[in-house]
């Protein structure tokens, strides 16, 4: 695709599709940067979860200065189950932003791009009924128009692959911090 062609859309695509088309970018943009810095952070988080536990397995008494719930143990004398389950809800709360960001661009970029397509089609249908409609006329308009579905949806496939990446990061951070509370616990007794 040249750039002329990529003018001559700009110039006989609808102003609503155009739109849409710049909204999809946007999203794009964002959710490739809510991914790129959550995956790296969640990536080192669970290193360092991974090292702690490694520690705790090989006869460590506590968790290491990195870990996340070294933060609670600071704060109590001693270990308690209570305080290991909000270190763990707070350890959620953490691992898990920016998945519902993703999850509403998987669920609403088909819709919108659906949208340009069809304000794009109604429009094509107007131009036919001004001219004499000829299969040319159709078939540039719809496809055209088929531009915003195709972008929605491309949109899509990232947001949920990304979505889905990072949920089970976050699931696998949560479980290492579920096997250390685990083992914290059971010196205790």
């Amino acid at each position: 695709m040249s750039a002329n062609d990529l003018i001559d859309f700009y110039l006989k695509s609808h102003p609503v599709t155009i739109g849409v088309l710049a909204i999809l970018s946007i999203y794009f943009i964002i959710l490739n940067w809510v991914f790129f810095y959550r995956y790296f952070s969640l990536s080192a988080w669970l290193g360092d979860e991974n090292d702690s536990f490694e520690g705790l397995l090989m006869g460590a008494n506590t968790v290491s200065e990195k870990s996340f719930l070294n933060n609670f143990m600071k704060t109590s004398s001693s270990i308690s189950k209570e305080i290991l389950g909000l270190a763990m809800m707070a350890a959620t709360k953490e691992a898990t932003k920016g998945l519902s960001i993703l999850s509403i661009f998987a669920s609403t970029t088909p819709f919108i791009g659906l949208f340009g397509t069809v304000v794009s089609i109604l429009d094509t249908f107007t131009h036919i009924g001004q001219t004499s409609g000829s299969m040319t006329i159709i078939s540039s308009g719809v496809s055209d128009a088929l531009v915003a579905t195709a972008a929605g949806i491309f949109v899509a496939i990232f947001a949920y692959t990304y979505h889905q990446i990072l949920k089970r990061q976050s699931f696998e951070l949560v479980s290492f911090l579920q096997m250390q509370s685990d083992a914290l616990l059971a010196r205790r007794v």
